[in-house]
């Protein structure tokens, strides 16, 4: 099995800890700081052998180097090595890395940068998508097209409905006030909403999410045009809701 942990860092990133139980292996995903990673870890007694990084921006590689020094291996975009300059190891489409006997295939996802990836776990039904796909959200475009982001997002929706989605912000309650906009008739989203503004309230954590909530409540993955999803895009750009 794999043990997955939640762990906030910096004002509203998540990075993210696998660990697989019977190697006793264990991942980090984007630590954006090395300090609050490495703590969970130490709690739970394991050792982080490998950072797995889905893009070159400093809030989910700045604690990239302290993990090395801690003993991790950094693996991450070939497209952005030249932006990463902690990377032991590249990897790109297709490429398989794994956590015990446990296999995750990169994903290259461009469009919120030009070389980001996602690792997915296939037989785990789960993804790590970095700054791509959020709850009830995607990423901004910093340096690719809304056709390139389109297109990550028609991947992201043939994934199976339990597949579950771990993301890189706790972005939830901002997207989902978007989404009451550009869909205001969609029930799905204003239950949703009831309960991501009550755990919010609480302090809780709304994600992980799964692709079936999120084809029931995400207006970008439930685009059905590249038109009209680059609409959402320029409207959520500008949205101050």
């Amino acid at each position: 099995m794999l043990d997955i942990v939640r762990v906030p860092v910096l004002a509203d990133n998540y990075a993210w800890l696998i660990h697989d139980t019977v190697s006793g292996e264990t991942v980090v995903v984007d630590p954006g700081e090395a300090g609050p990673v490495i703590a969970a870890a130490k709690k739970r007694d394991w050792r982080i052998d490998r950072v797995w990084t889905t893009h070159w921006h400093p809030d989910h590689t700045g604690g990239n180097a302290e993990m090395k020094a801690y003993g991790a291996t950094v693996v991450g975009p070939a497209a952005e090595a030249d932006k990463i300059p902690t990377l032991d190891e590249q990897v790109g489409e297709g490429d398989v890395v794994r956590l015990g006997a446990h296999a995750a295939t990169v994903m290259t996802v461009p469009g919120h940068t030009q070389g980001h990836i996602a690792f997915h776990f296939a037989d785990d039904a789960a993804i790590f998508t970095g700054d791509t796909l959020f709850a009830m959200g995607c990423g901004r475009l910093f340096e690719g097209t809304p056709a390139d982001m389109f297109a990550n997002i028609q991947r992201y929706a043939k994934l199976s409905d339990e597949t579950e989605v771990f993301c890189g912000h706790e972005y939830t309650q901002s997207n989902g006030r978007y989404a009451l906009v550009a869909e205001p008739d969609n029930a799905d989203i204003v239950a949703r909403m009831a309960e991501v503004d009550s755990a919010r309230a609480k302090g809780e954590p709304t994600v992980p999410t799964t692709i079936g909530r999120e084809r029931a409540t995400n207006p970008f993955l439930r685009a059905t045009s590249l038109e009209q999803f680059a609409g959402y895009r320029a409207a959520k750009d500008a949205f101050r809701g």
